[in-house]
This record gives C-alpha cells, structure tokens and sequence, in this order.
C-alpha cells in the first residue's frame, strides 16, 4: 500500500477525498462516512471564527485536510498580497493541512481581484515571476506549495515553450510539487486540439502529489467546434475516468479530490465519487506496484 502523502503534519492518504461544503458539515459530523480527506479552500475560512471554523475544527479532529488557494495570483504582474499570504499562513497554522496547493494562473490587477483563474503566456518572463512568487510562498508559509495545472480557453501567441516544459522548469527553480488536474487536461485537449493521452506522457508525473477530478460542461465557441468549460458542476465524465486511471498508472496512487462547487450535490452523490476514486487506486495498486513507466493506451 502506498504511504501517506504530507508536506505537512496531517498525513493525507493516498484515497478519494472530497471538496468540503457547507451543506455537508452537518451530515460529515453525524454519520462519519469513510471518506480518505477533506480540501477545503482556503479564503472560505479567513474570518477568525464562526460556525465555519466550529465545523472545519471538529471535522479536522477526524479527518486529514488539505488547503487549496484560489486568491494568490501566483502568475500575476504585480507583488503577491502579503496580507493575504499572513491570512493564509495563519490558516495553515491552525489546521495544519497535510497538502497546500494553488494555481498556475493570475486572478488580480493592481488592488482588483477577478473572479476567474485566467491563463499565463509561458515565456521566460513568466517563469521568472511564477518562480519568484512560489519561492515568496515558500519563505511566508513554512511549507512547499503544489502548483496545479490551468484549464485554458484561448492561447498567448507570445508563448515560447510548452505548459509542460513551464511546470519541469518551475518545478526545478523552487522545488515546489505538482497538484495534476485530469479535467483540466482534459478540457483544454478538446479546447486546443490535443491529445491529452500525450499529455501525461509527457507530465512530470513524479512530482505530483495530489490530483483533482472535477465536472465540467459542454458547449460550442463562435465557429461550432466544441468548447468544454471547467465548471465543477456535475460528476465527473466517462472520459475524465478513462484519463485518471492512466495518469495513476504514471503515479502511483496518490491523494484524489472531488471537486464539486457549484450547483453541489446532496452528500450522497459527492461521496459516491469519491468511492469511485478510491476503486480507482485500488486497481491501481493491484495492477502496478508502483509510479512505473508507461503503460498501453485505453
């Protein structure tokens, strides 16, 4: 069995876990159901106190927690918010959450903050900002940050290498980890036109240390060709799965989340996707006995 996964204190376990919601605190606390891990975001809990923090501190006395942030703006122009990164520090400090992840995306401009993760130009410019603000993030957290891949709709022409080379590089500069995305690999492989079987071929798969599995929704740009929008919205799709058992074959069995953030279904339904997960690993670990190299193609 595969160990524990922490860059913390909290182990968390290498088994479907779920995006922790309001309208499930109270169903968590009263029936203990036998889910691996909770993530929850980050800026949901910088007040000091108030029933969120009551149902995140008894939830955490049972279960591992990871910390996802959506308000860092790591690939913004401008310096990070150093009042945010204290929030966060002190939030990590309270619960001590096993994973601490972010995006490769930038979310602000001057004193505005947009609600959207928006895509980067992958130049050396970037990298140099991308790198800088992950190191900024290391020294202020106590603890490496994992970066997670973006779901994109348009493209910089100025970009001059790959996502994939972006991430090798960022990930050799600061020796942060890497939380892999299978819908957003997805996503964008509909959206750009490319094999996302190619993609994890190609992904530093020995780096990951979680990976997220979340719904998106179908539709058409200006021209009729299909669009998929990364919406959180619904299960998981069939070929989503088909993408997350290969890339498990790559590494390993490792912390997987549900997301499931709008239109969030009963417990029920949340539960049973993360279930479906956990069978996922099982296979995996029956099928490899480890991150081995590649393996035969769905």
């Amino acid at each position: 069995m595969a160990a524990s996964v922490s860059f913390g204190t909290n182990p968390v376990p290498p088994r479907g876990g779920a995006g922790l919601k309001p309208e499930h605190y109270r169903t968590i606390l009263d029936s203990a159901p036998d889910v691996g891990w909770f993530e929850v975001h980050a800026e949901n809990y910088m007040g000091e106190g108030g029933p969120p923090h009551a149902y995140l501190t008894a939830i955490r006395e049972r279960y591992p927690v990871s910390l996802h942030g959506v308000g860092l703006s790591i690939g913004g122009a401008g310096p990070l918010d150093k009042a945010h990164l204290s929030r966060l520090r002190v939030l990590a400090d309270r619960y001590e959450p096993g994973l601490f992840s972010e995006h490769l995306a930038w979310s602000s401009h001057d004193s505005v903050y947009l609600n959207d993760l928006l895509p980067l130009p992958y130049t050396d410019a970037t990298l140099s900002r991308v790198c800088d603000h992950i190191d900024e993030v290391h020294d202020a957290m106590a603890r490496p940050m994992l970066l997670e891949n973006p779901s994109t709709y348009v493209a910089y022409a100025e970009t001059t290498m790959s996502e994939i080379e972006f991430l090798r590089a960022v990930v050799r500069r600061t020796g942060c980890g890497l939380l892999l995305d299978v819908n957003n690999v997805f996503v964008q492989a509909i959206n750009h036109g490319f094999d996302p079987f190619d993609y994890l071929d190609a992904f530093p798969a020995e780096h990951v240390r979680e990976i997220h599995l979340g719904g998106h929704a179908e539709d058409e740009d200006a021209g009729g060709a299909p669009l998929l929008i990364d919406d959180h919205g619904r299960e998981v799709a069939g070929p989503v799965w088909t993408l997350y058992a290969e890339a498990l074959k790559k590494t390993g069995p490792v912390p997987t989340l549900i997301e499931w953030d709008n239109d969030v279904p009963a417990w029920e339904g949340l539960f049973a996707e993360a279930k479906r997960a956990d069978a996922a690993i099982a296979a995996c670990r029956t099928s490899q006995p480890g991150p081995a190299g590649a393996s035969p193609r769905p």
